[in-house]
């Protein structure tokens, strides 16, 4: 059975620079994620059989001629791979050469005499974000309340056009149920948003553990959140006092980078129920979604 792991299903790497080959990239993140080849062929299976598709199965052997530039995977198996690793598929696509947002600027190139829609989507994004058109005049800044009752009228944007107005790209990621670290600040199931425009470890004085900055941190084996130090050459990275997790410590040249610091958390309150595994399913078997 598939265990989860903290720091896993982080979908953020996109923001690295594309230096290696899409294989390498592929075998990068499995490692870290700490998955076997033969874990990743089961979770295919899994997606697979609930597709209805056999083109989503990826044997060990085939993922081994992916990692090593030996074979391109089709784009249902990009899917997989995208979904049990927390890639965003896009970014995925991008590092095999194609770039889908690259589409738009052939519009103009061929065929201009034709009236057509325009492309105004992000790819990632939500085709329409609804937004707050009008406030209702009994709106109050200064009482707690929901949104939707105070709002007079909505109006849907595309997303792309918000996404131009936003000053920096931000960077999100998700905090594996086992990772205690920033308990009960930030619990284990919640999702996070960094700034990764602000990877320098402040020295400013802060009055609590509230204003204190929360930084994310690529490890060499994962990733985890938390309050940081710099000694030296040693980056310290401290956790909450009442999580139980030890002060680690690790070696900025080698063993550790800031991705960002911690901007946003969307906090669950309620522990995540973990689902229960059907007994008498199981993995599929390569035979049985092959038929």
């Amino acid at each position: 059975m598939l265990t989860a792991r903290a720091g896993s299903q982080i979908g953020f790497w996109n923001t690295r620079p594309m230096g290696s080959s899409a294989g390498e990239f592929l075998k990068k993140v499995r490692s870290r994620l700490q998955l076997g080849v033969r874990e990743v062929q089961q979770a295919s299976a899994v997606i697979a059989s609930d597709q209805g598709n056999p083109s989503y199965y990826i044997a060990a052997s085939r993922l081994t001629q992916i990692e090593n530039n030996r074979s391109i995977p089709g784009v249902f198996k990009l899917f997989s791979l995208c979904a049990i690793y927390g890639l965003d598929f896009y970014d995925l696509l991008r590092r095999y050469g194609v770039d889908a947002d690259k589409a738009r600027s052939y519009g103009d190139r061929f065929f201009p005499e034709v009236t057509r829609p325009a492309l105004a989507e992000v790819h990632g994004l939500e085709d329409k974000v609804p937004v707050p058109i009008r406030l209702d005049p009994s709106f109050s800044w200064e009482t707690t309340q929901l949104v939707n009752r105070v709002v007079a009228l909505w109006g849907a944007v595309p997303a792309a056009f918000l996404a131009q107005c936003n000053p920096h790209r931000q960077t999100y990621a998700y905090i594996g149920l086992a990772d205690m670290t920033m308990y009960p600040l930030i619990r284990p199931g919640s999702f996070i948003m960094i700034d990764p425009e602000r990877r320098r470890v402040t020295k400013e004085a802060w009055k609590d553990e509230f204003q204190r900055p929360i930084y994310f941190i690529e490890l060499r084996n994962g990733y985890r959140c938390g309050w940081c130090q710099v000694d030296g050459s040693r980056l310290v990275l401290i956790s909450h006092p009442h999580s139980g997790e030890p002060v680690r410590s690790f070696s900025l040249a080698f063993d550790a980078d800031i991705v960002g610091q911690v901007v946003g958390v969307a906090v669950r309150l309620a522990p995540a129920n973990k689902p229960i595994p059907e007994p008498a399913r199981g993995f599929p078997k390569p035979i049985e979604i092959a038929k």
